[in-house]
């Protein structure tokens, strides 16, 4: 990405200053703002390039929640105390009682997203509509350029919470194939495309996305379902106390402090912690299976694991994906509709050119070298930070994307951005020790 501004060139001066600014508007940037937002001069501002408040919205359909406690908002497990819990928002909106005696085990995640909207209301200080293109650093400053190229605002310090896009296996690599979809627009999707329910779909992706794709379908009437997935199973969410001890602030020190080596294999070892399917959406899924096959004589969905999808083409109006087997061996399978739940990678970074040759990079993956504090090493870190959010699994650990560890992360980018212990994160009692 080109140059944005100049050394020399004056306007630069005449536009809008801001001390920190966020660029994205989702649950970590607007975590940092409820938490910061009273600590810093003119509150924390935050650019989203979407229109309005918004968060997967084709992920929240009937009977979807949370993977984490409703205490994992926005401050709670930072400032309990802090107006934008979400208690807070329950008792705010009327809907405390409602919510209580509907019993839930999560938050649904209609809820959540109501719950962010109503965050980013509040706060006042998110500007809709405003996509910020480049990030350069001239006079002293950060330069935000919009979509047309031209200076927006500056700011002492950014933040970067972009949020993530679809992570597609190579073979669909910059290819636009009809009948493919992601998962999160297919009741879009299946509104404008004419459908019979007993004609073949397929699913690709063994994840909670995944699951849910094929529950959705499911409600919509499908009857011939082939789900795809890597593992050799539909692996379960591991939910259990000992696995919920990686998303706490005293193993994140201590992750942080093994060798990158060591970082990478517990990464690998621990995923199920987090990218697993819930329990409860797997149960719901067999037992449809299980009585669809009482009443039909069949059973709908089709399980494949152990499958990678390793090549596709469309071929007679339908998609047809070749998918390499674990135990050796290669198969087809063809279906007019493909539905993609393979993952998330985090979206680019809109640096200038120069802005990215003052950085510290990593050699393998070319992404900012990171900070405990998840500030960016870079030229002029003492005196204006750049920090990232939900891009450093190497080295924060699993929790660092997760919403587990959201009001942590933030407390921590607040301390190091105002240099003092604004929030003290506490975690005393542990039975477990890793060293």
């Amino acid at each position: 990405m080109g140059d944005t501004l100049r050394e020399q060139d004056g306007p630069a001066a005449a536009l809008p200053h801001h001390a920190v600014v966020g660029l994205g508007a989702g649950p970590a940037n607007l975590s940092l703002a409820a938490l910061g937002g009273d600590h810093v001069p003119g509150g924390i501002v935050l650019f989203e390039r979407r229109e309005g408040p918004a968060w997967h919205p084709g992920l929240l359909r009937t009977g979807t929640q949370l993977q984490t406690s409703w205490i994992k908002d926005l401050v709670s497990l930072a400032d309990p105390c802090n107006r934008f819990s979400f208690l807070n928002y329950l008792v705010s909106t009327g809907r405390i009682y409602a919510f209580l005696h509907a019993q839930y085990e999560s938050i649904p995640r209609l809820e959540f997203a109501r719950y962010l909207g109503w965050a980013a209301k509040e706060l006042g200080t998110v500007r809709y509509g405003s996509c910020i293109r480049a990030v350069d650093f001239a006079g002293g400053r950060f330069v935000l350029s919009g979509s047309d190229g031209s200076p927006v605002a500056t700011a002492d310090h950014v933040v970067f919470g972009l949020g993530t896009r679809p992570d597609l296996p190579p073979c669909f690599a910059g290819r636009q194939i009809a009948g493919v979809v992601q998962a999160e627009n297919l009741d879009q999707y299946l509104s404008t495309v004419p459908s019979l329910p007993y004609e073949q779909v397929i699913v690709v992706g063994g994840g909670q996305t995944g699951a849910e794709a094929v529950l959705g379908l499911l409600q919509r009437g499908f009857r011939d379902i082939r789900w795809i997935g890597r593992r050799q199973w539909f692996a379960p969410m591991d939910e259990s106390p000992s696995a919920n001890d990686f998303y706490r602030p005293t193993y994140l020190r201590f992750f942080q402090g093994l060798p990158q080596a060591v970082r990478e294999r517990y990464v690998a070892e621990q995923t199920l912690t987090s990218d697993g399917i819930s329990m409860a959406t797997l149960q719901q899924l067999y037992q449809v299976n299980y009585e669809a096959y009482l009443r039909d004589g069949r059973s709908p969905v089709m399980m494949l694991p152990g499958r990678n999808v390793v090549r596709a083409a469309e071929r007679d109006g339908a998609v047809a994906l070749w998918c390499e087997r674990d135990w050796g061996g290669q198969e087809r399978h063809a279906a007019r509709h493909v539905v993609m739940a393979t993952g998330r990678r985090a979206a680019p970074l809109p640096l200038s050119d120069r802005l990215l040759s003052m950085m510290e990079t990593d050699a393998a993956s070319g992404e900012p070298a990171v900070e405990s504090d998840y500030s960016v090493r870079w030229k002029h870190s003492e005196t204006h930070r750049m920090y990232v959010q939900n891009r450093s699994r190497l080295g924060h650990g699993l929790a660092d994307p997760n919403l587990s560890l959201l009001a942590v992360r933030s407390a921590i980018i607040v301390n190091s951005l105002l240099e003092r212990r604004v929030f003290d994160i506490k975690d005393e009692q542990m039975n477990t020790v890793w060293a």
